[in-house]
């Protein structure tokens, strides 16, 4: 009997959103996987669909013999010259099968093979779509919580943002749209977060059959992204991000640069009245962003990432890649910030050790002999 398959496939094939010679392909495995597990053939199984009539064809190998010994293996010869008017005793005829002679338990497995090709298809086309994506800022919404981590709808798959990976102070609830960063995209696995160079957790798929998605509000690739959404002179190349410093929420640090003497970049960056920047802090929920402009010589590079201070004297270590620095007794705090963040940040976005130093004890610690390596 002929199954219409068409209608089938083409559902499938968009539902999925698989092509539909692939769908064809399951369907032949799947139903071929059926009549092995059925009849105990292996290779005498031929599945064909006919796509010009709209049918799945498929055909039993079977020896002609005299004797019938197992009827799903051997036919008759009167039998066999119904299918092949040539047929000869010892030699093989193919006999069509009808689907409804399966029976339920081959059907199921059947379904099995069609479902786990299908699905390892279309898991295969969400890791190349989204591993595309990696780097890359996306817009999802907030499907639900688990174990303080944020389930966070993309449409294709549902991804994950981990608790360390969102801004503390930020709180969602559900059907709340969220931007953030795709970090990691896995195919295969689970998500390993460490902690002081140990295991902290593991962050398992939210579904099997579909690639893992790590989000993360707090990369300091997320704000790299949102300054290049926002300001077309970085997308263009005319200004370069050369570094970022974050405490997500709180404070960052970010030092451009363009080779156009003519081109501010601090204030390309900022925009007029601070309104490109302003954009970008609000939708990091109030962190405030110091744009400096950077500078090869490390010296003046330092002194800039120190803002809002103004240091007045320093002293170079280049070989144990530290500074000394001076500031006003009355700019100590101001150098070092809330927490030592000002001096956190500027350290992270220089990679230079930096000792600040009121100008007293910056004068006494010059005049102190000094170890020769």
């Amino acid at each position: 009997m002929a199954v219409k398959l068409k209608n089938v496939i083409e559902a499938v094939a968009r539902e999925k959103n698989v092509p539909e010679d692939i769908i064809e392909k399951a369907l032949i495995d799947g139903i071929r996987a059926a009549v092995q597990k059925e009849y105990g053939y292996r290779d005498n199984v031929r599945v064909v669909f006919d796509k010009e009539n709209d049918e799945l064809k498929v055909y039993l190998r079977k020896r002609v013999s005299p004797f019938i010994e197992n009827p799903k293996r051997d036919i008759t010869l009167e039998e066999a010259k119904k299918y092949n008017p040539d047929a000869e005793v010892g030699k093989y005829v193919e006999v069509p099968l009808s689907l409804e002679d399966l029976g339920r338990i081959a059907l199921n497995a059947a379904k099995e093979v069609i479902t786990h090709k299908v699905a390892k298809v279309e898991k295969n086309i969400l890791y190349r779509e989204f591993k595309e994506l990696e780097g890359k800022v996306v817009t999802g919404t907030v499907r639900r919580f688990e174990n303080g981590d944020i389930i966070v709808d993309l449409g294709r798959l549902e991804a994950v943002l981990p608790e360390e990976e969102q801004i503390k102070k930020e709180k969602y609830k559900i059907g709340d749209r969220i931007r953030a960063l795709i970090l990691r995209v896995i195919r295969d696995g689970s998500y390993t977060i460490y902690e002081k160079g140990k295991v902290k957790r593991i962050i398992n798929p939210v579904d099997r059959d579909k690639p893992l998605v790590i989000l993360s509000r707090t990369h300091p690739n997320f704000l790299r992204k949102l300054l290049e959404i926002e300001v077309p002179e970085i997308q263009e190349g005319e200004i370069e991000i050369k570094a970022i410093a974050r405490e997500p929420g709180e404070r960052a640090k970010v030092a451009v640069y363009s080779k156009d003497k003519n081109i501010d970049p601090v204030g390309v960056v900022v925009g007029l009245k601070g309104s490109r920047i302003q954009n970008v802090t609000n939708e990091l929920s109030g962190e405030k962003i110091d744009v400096i402009q950077w500078d090869p010589d490390p010296a003046k590079f330092i002194m800039r990432a120190l803002s809002p201070a103004k240091p007045k004297k320093w002293r170079l270590l280049e070989d144990e890649k530290r500074i000394e620095v001076a500031v006003p007794k009355n700019e100590l705090s101001l150098a070092i910030g809330k927490g030592g963040i000002n001096a956190k940040l500027a350290h992270k976005l220089t990679g230079w050790h930096i000792d600040i130093l009121s100008e007293e004890d910056f004068e006494k610690l010059q005049q102190l002999p000094r170890s020769k390596k």
